[in-house]
C-alpha cells in the first residue's frame, strides 16, 4: 500500500493492482459520554491521549473509492444535507478533487444504514447523486433504510446476509453488532487485503489498545464487541490493512498486537 497523491479533502493509495481513494466527507463532534465500558456505563476517566476538541470527541468521517481501471466500487457515501452541518458532505467535492467522475460510479456498497454513511446517495438538491448507479449494496436487515427520501434508490439494493463476492476483488462480510446490517468489505489485490469497514471503531486513539471500550450508539454493544474483537485479529495478520470510516483522515492504516489490545500505524499523515 503506497500514498501516490493527496490534497484537501481526498488520498489516494496504490494497492497491488488496485487504486483506492480515501475521501473526507468532514467530522461530527460528540460527547466522550458516547463511551462504554464493558458493563455498559459510560467511561469514568477518559484516557490523557484521547484529544479533545473543546470538550467533545472529533470523528472524521471517511468514505473510500477502489478501482482497477476498468471496475470500481464507492464505499459509503457520506451525509450529503441530511446532518445539516456545515463540517459534513464534502464526498462530492472530495471525487471532483480526486479525480473520480461521480456520474460514472454503478457500483456503491453501504457499510451500515445510519445517516453519516448511506445519505450521499441523494445530493443536496434532492437528485440521485450517481447518475449511472447500477447497485446498492447493504447488510439485509439494514436494507429497511430505503424509505422516503432514499426510496428511489430502493430497486437497485443488493441486501447481504452472508459473506459473497461484489467483484473479482470486493467480497461483503457481515459484521453485525453496530447495527444488525453492518457490513465490512474485504479489498483484495496483490498488495494483500484492505479490511473497509464503518462504525467498528469511533475513537482509534482508545479502542485499538482497548478494544473492550464500546459506543452508545452500537445497537448490540457485546455483539458490536465480539465483531470488532475478530476483526482486529484478523486485521494483525500479515499483508493486511484496514481502512475506517472514523479513523483520523485518510483512514488507512495497519494494525499489530500490543500488550493487551492493538496498535495502529497510519500509511500517511491526517490531512484535516
Amino acid at each position: 500500500m503506497r500514498l501516490v497523491s493527496s490534497g484537501r479533502l481526498h488520498a489516494t493509495f496504490e494497492f497491488g493492482d488496485l487504486q483506492v481513494v480515501s475521501l473526507r466527507d468532514g467530522y461530527i463532534d460528540m460527547p466522550p459520554t458516547r463511551l462504554r465500558g464493558e458493563d455498559g456505563r459510560a467511561l469514568d476517566v477518559l484516557p490523557a491521549a484521547v484529544p479533545l476538541a473543546g470538550e467533545n470527541l472529533r470523528l472524521s468521517v471517511n468514505a473510500f473509492f477502489v478501482t482497477d481501471g476498468t471496475w470500481s466500487l464507492l464505499i459509503d457515501t457520506g451525509a450529503s444535507n441530511v446532518w445539516h452541518d456545515p463540517t459534513m458532505g464534502l464526498v462530492y467535492e472530495a471525487l471532483e478533487e480526486a479525480g473520480v467522475d461521480r456520474g460514472y460510479i454503478t457500483d456503491v456498497a453501504i457499510t451500515h444504514r445510519h445517516e453519516d454513511h448511506v445519505s450521499g446517495l441523494i445530493a443536496p438538491d434532492g437528485s440521485e447523486a450517481f447518475g449511472k448507479l447500477e447497485r446498492v449494496w447493504i447488510g439485509a436487515a439494514d436494507a429497511s433504510v430505503f424509505t422516503g427520501r432514499l426510496e428511489p434508490i430502493r430497486d437497485r439494493v443488493v441486501p447481504v446476509s452472508e459473506e459473497v463476492a461484489i467483484n473479482g476483488w470486493a467480497t461483503a462480510l457481515p459484521a453485525p453488532g453496530h447495527t444488525p446490517g453492518h457490513t465490512v468489505y474485504d479489498i483484495s489485490s496483490g498488495g494483500g487485503h484492505l479490511l473497509v469497514w464503518g462504525d467498528t471503531v469511533h475513537v482509534p486513539t482508545l479502542q485499538f489498545g482497548r478494544p473492550e471500550v464500546s459506543w452508545e450508539l452500537d445497537g448490540d454493544q457485546p455483539r458490536a464487541r465480539a465483531a470488532r474483537a475478530a476483526l482486529l485479529e484478523r486485521l494483525s495478520q500479515p499483508d493486511h490493512f484496514v481502512a475506517g470510516a472514523h479513523l483520523d483522515s485518510p483512514g488507512i492504516a495497519r494494525v499489530s498486537p500490543s500488550g493487551a489490545g492493538y496498535a495502529l500505524e497510519y500509511l500517511a499523515a491526517p490531512i484535516g
